[in-house]
């Protein structure tokens, strides 16, 4: 399973059920075609349900901060078809995918990035990333399967996404310089074009 381009996942913490469909269609519009709805902040589920509504074809509408497997029968109920964690549970990552759902657990460590890889995850989540930095993602991928899908997400700027991208990164998680409870989808729509501008420019021809 692959992930639409760009990979650039937008995270929408504690997005509410008024403003879902705006914002949403704002990313899309923009040219973001993953999107991420936090389940530790209320709404967070029918938020997902009205961005699976309204989503293209081609986009991976789904949850963050998923910390259970009972909360992956609940993404999916709601439409949605991404798994993203914090952390890496094999046990979440096993049903996400035996699920037909998209996952992308959290990982810090070699350790936990080869034990997400063996669950079965589909992408690695640098988190923090600016706790690994772009030389400790260098020194993970020496050392992963050539191929790995792998996302830094944390204090990611349009300005520092080509520093990671020349040391292997293939996507981004990016919220609180995309979107925080209130801004609006105009400005929104706006900071999503820089931060697909960005990606853009940081790839080869």
């Amino acid at each position: 399973m692959h992930a639409p381009h760009p990979p650039l996942v937008a995270i929408l913490r504690g997005l509410d059920t008024a403003s879902a469909e705006d914002v949403g269609q704002a990313l899309f519009d923009a040219g973001f075609r993953i999107l991420e709805v936090p389940l530790n902040r209320p709404g967070a589920l029918e938020c997902i349900r009205i961005l699976s509504a309204i989503a293209p074809s081609d986009a991976l509408v789904g949850a963050g901060t998923v910390l259970r497997t009972a909360d992956v029968d609940a993404v999916k109920a709601a439409g949605g078809k991404l798994i993203v964690s914090p952390n890496c549970n094999p046990a979440v990552i096993r049903h996400s995918v035996a699920s037909g759902l998209y996952s992308a657990p959290g990982i810090a460590t070699p350790s936990e990035a080869f034990a997400a890889l063996e669950a079965g995850a589909h992408a690695l989540k640098i988190f923090p990333a600016e706790q690994v930095g772009t030389a400790g993602l260098k020194a993970l991928l020496s050392v992963l399967p050539s191929g790995t899908p792998i996302w830094p997400v944390g204090g990611i700027t349009p300005e520092s996404m080509a520093a990671w991208v020349k040391v292997g990164a293939t996507g981004f998680g990016i919220g609180g310089q995309l979107y925080a409870p209130g801004t609006p989808a105009e400005q929104v729509r706006t900071r999503a074009a820089g931060f697909v501008a960005a990606w853009k420019a940081c790839q080869p021809g």
